[in-house]
């Protein structure tokens, strides 16, 4: 018989742990004295009371390895939990958002993907504006460990190609992802706050440089103003722009230049081949923008920096309108936010390895065209890569697409027109944040959207972050039977 007790037993230390956090905005509504506090207090009383109980009646099975079936369940009840009992604040809190709204908040934070049904974000009370960055950061953090320890031992589009980069056997599952979170988090404090300190020296305060980092380097994008990342133009847009970057890198590569392997990060191809295709991306929209608009060239350089950087990444800041910028330029974006960074990072969407893997693919399949005899193996890094890792990205890209277009449909058939329903099929799956068009696009919201649409697209947030099939295989038959 299927036993839910271990998984049981974790989700309420993760949810307990989520509300020990919501004492850290009630102690800033208290500073504030604008008489909001309370929100936080019952809502970190009710969930930790909640967490609490449920590990405490399964504690017995806390000491228990999981299943395969189990960790899948553990991976996607995390993500489903955790935001309902994120948004108790925005629920009883200055918002006073509606359980949909709470909830595509919360899933939209602790699945880092930024988009927002809130309008008025500045006058906002400070503990509100501060938990949805730490819902950001946790979920940031969260998914390194996930995609570190969870997606290759499952075996989830592709990522059992990283198997050898972590430690051992699924029977550990657990004290692996103390071992790595443990590793992982001293990099990710430290880099939170010299971002923090850096925002700071450009000239914000210290309460929109701690959020704005906790944001950044979880690359979520939810900022405390309605104009995004447009307050703050100027040299900022260059430190958010290093730190997006820096963020959608493999953390194992940080832990392993810490180690003394200094050039660990230059040698992932994952690593060269984000930079080269953000190096090229920058040159051809700074291009457009000087000889089509009327933008100076350091101007031009900036704005295309840091808005590839925030879509590639898929943090979603945006600090400029860019649905001005002409129909080649908003086509580009769409498709910026399509790729992703690397695997092993904070950031969504495919990821580079998947494309350069399909590449391998694609190569190894026209060279055997040309000489039907011969034998080619498609590489990765070096090293050949094995067909059922080719298998697992083929399927995720399969996916994919089809997720992307039932989901545009079924938005379609919600009332929304093409370009909100495709894009915003596009930015819930790839977790980036915004959309196109006028109402979910960088100057927009999803505020106005049907409640039927935002439960689509919360979904597809889910869905996106955890891979796709993480997800789809837990309506299998198969999966619940022994």
């Amino acid at each position: 018989m299927f036993d839910v007790r271990p998984v049981a037993y974790v989700l309420g230390l993760l949810v307990t742990t989520l509300g020990g956090c919501m004492l850290v905005p009630f102690l800033v509504d208290i500073a504030e004295a604008r008489g909001h506090w309370p929100v936080f207090l019952e809502s970190a009383l009710i969930t930790m009371l909640c967490g609490g109980l449920v590990s405490l009646a399964c504690a017995n099975a806390g000491r228990q390895g999981l299943t395969l079936q189990q960790t899948f369940l553990l991976t996607v009840g995390a993500w489903v939990v955790l935001p309902f009992f994120g948004g108790i604040p925005f629920m009883l809190g200055a918002t006073e958002a509606r359980v949909v709204d709470a909830f595509f908040e919360a899933m939209s934070g602790i699945t880092t993907t930024g988009s927002t049904v809130f309008t008025g974000l500045d006058a906002l009370p400070k503990g509100i504006l501060l938990w949805r960055g730490i819902l950001q950061w946790l979920g940031g953090i969260g998914i390194i460990v996930v995609a570190m320890v969870f997606l290759p031992e499952l075996r989830v589009g592709g990522m059992q190609i990283f198997r050898s980069e972590a430690f051992e056997t699924m029977g550990k599952i657990l004290p692996r992802a103390t071992e790595i979170a443990s590793s992982i988090s001293t990099i990710y404090v430290g880099m939170t706050l010299a971002c923090a300190a850096a925002y700071m020296v450009c000239g914000m305060d210290a309460f929109d440089a701690t959020v704005h980092a906790l944001t950044t380097l979880s690359t979520g994008g939810f900022a405390n103003y309605d104009a995004s990342f447009g307050t703050f133009q100027g040299p900022a847009e260059y430190v958010a722009a290093f730190f997006m970057i820096a963020a959608a890198l493999p953390f194992v590569r940080y832990v392993q230049m810490l180690g003394g392997h200094h050039t660990a990060l230059w040698q992932d191809s994952q690593v060269r081949a984000f930079f080269a295709t953000i190096l090229a991306l920058v040159a051809v929209m700074s291009v457009t923008l000087v000889f089509q608009f009327p933008h100076h060239p350091e101007q031009a350089i900036r704005e295309s920096l840091f808005n590839i950087s925030s879509i590639i990444s898929g943090t979603g800041y945006a600090s400029v309108d860019y649905m001005g910028w002409g129909p080649f330029l908003i086509t580009l974006f769409f498709f910026i936010g399509l790729i992703g960074g690397c695997a092993g990072s904070t950031a969504c969407s495919v990821k580079i390895f998947r494309y350069q893997l399909l590449f391998a693919s694609i190569r190894v399949q026209l060279k055997r065209i040309r000489a039907p005899h011969g034998v080619f193996t498609p590489r990765f890094d070096g090293r050949p890569v094995a067909d059922d890792v080719l298998s697992s990205v083929m399927a995720y890209f399969v996916f994919f697409v089809v997720s992307l277009g039932v989901l545009s449909v079924a938005l379609g058939f919600t009332g929304l027109d093409f370009v909100t329903s495709l894009s915003g099929a596009a930015t819930a799956l790839a977790n980036v944040g915004p959309g196109l068009g006028d109402i979910i696009g960088p100057a927009g919201n999803f505020a106005t959207l049907n409640d039927t649409a935002k439960w689509l697209l919360s979904f597809a947030m889910l869905v996106g972050r955890l891979e796709i099939m993480a997800v789809f295989v837990l309506f299998t038959v198969r999966f619940w039977r022994d």
